[in-house]
């Protein structure tokens, strides 16, 4: 067998789409992830109230390795609350670029 044939092998289209009424209980699907996507959310505006709280805290305090970690928090549970707000546009954005490669 030539490289080439191999070649040609590999860029098989199996053609495969996404079928949005393929399967039964999508709408169920949905609404569980976006339930699962707000308790995500929630919980990091939790995370971003204590840790707000241990920075201060640790700031009044002098207890640098508590504002250390106080800081830490607030940007971990922010950047969780700007994916979690994202996560449709992200998916989207790369499935649709993932639609474009040939």
């Amino acid at each position: 067998m030539y490289l080439a044939d191999k070649v040609v092998q590999l860029a098989y289209d199996p053609g495969i789409k996404p079928n949005e009424g393929g399967l039964p209980g999508l709408a169920v699907l949905k609404q569980v992830m976006g339930s699962i996507n707000l308790f995500g959310i929630v919980a990091a505006v939790g995370a971003l109230a204590v840790s707000a709280g241990v920075w201060a805290w640790g700031h009044h305090s002098g207890g640098h390795q508590a504002e250390a970690n106080g800081k830490k928090g607030v940007l971990v549970s922010a950047g969780a609350a700007l994916l979690l707000g994202a996560a449709n546009g992200v998916v989207a954005f790369f499935s649709t670029l993932g639609t474009q490669v040939h």
